[in-house]
């Protein structure tokens, strides 16, 4: 299996949000990615259950979910209701994380623990084997266009070792800074998924920018 490309919804035009979904139906994406943010868990509001169901109702490709919310466990059934079928939590929000995840998997979706980039990798070993995906935030969360976290590679090799350890098939997705120039850098470090934001919908072609990603 190749790198999997998860263009974020966050740095779309939401004026012509319709023909941004179309847009990446027709590119070489994998997933669409929706970054959930409620303004306490990270100092930013993004969109909520109204803008998920537009997307949903026009996407083609399968939606990926990150919830960067408090108490992320009450709206687990209404994202499944929506189409989504990757939906991952943060490991600093949730008290009871197994719970959590065994909950998103008994619904029908793909779980993931989502890491904060001061978040220490070797937190994970207790989890690995419950997650279907492990996404690494390689930004502080909550907005768009930061620039890449350089210590992510070291954090990837480690987590991607502790998967190693645990016998788990677990995914690692990149979230934040994500470009042309890191991205073979991060698939030879050993990375699964890629979420770009602003190099895909900030680009004269984001059609060929997500390409360019797929295939580096």
């Amino acid at each position: 299996m190749g790198v999997l490309i998860a263009p974020s919804m966050l740095s779309a035009d939401f004026g012509n949000l319709a023909q941004q979904v179309d847009m990446v139906n027709k590119s070489d994406a994998d997933l669409i990615h929706l970054d959930i943010m409620d303004g306490v868990f990270v100092p930013n509001i993004s969109y909520g259950f109204p803008v998920v169901k537009a997307i949903a109702g026009t996407a083609v490709k399968p939606l990926d979910a990150h919830l960067m919310i408090v108490d992320p466990d009450r709206y687990f059934d209404n994202f499944r209701n929506l189409g989504v079928e990757y939906l991952s939590v943060h490991y600093e929000a949730c008290t009871h994380l197994h719970r959590s995840l065994q909950r998103i998997k008994n619904l029908g979706m793909k779980a993931g623990v989502a890491l904060n980039p001061h978040t220490p990798a070797h937190l994970l070993s207790e989890i690995v084997t419950e997650a279907d995906f492990i996404l690494i935030m390689s930004v502080n969360p909550g907005f768009g266009g930061q620039s890449f976290i350089e210590n992510t590679y070291h954090k990837l090799g480690k987590i991607k070792e502790i998967i190693k350890e645990a016998g788990s098939k677990c995914l690692i997705e990149i979230d934040g800074g994500v470009n042309k120039d890191n991205a073979p850098l991060l698939v030879k470090a050993g990375a699964d998924i890629l979420v770009a934001g602003n190099s895909v919908f900030g680009a004269p072609d984001p059609i060929k920018a997500i390409r360019d990603l797929k295939y580096t």
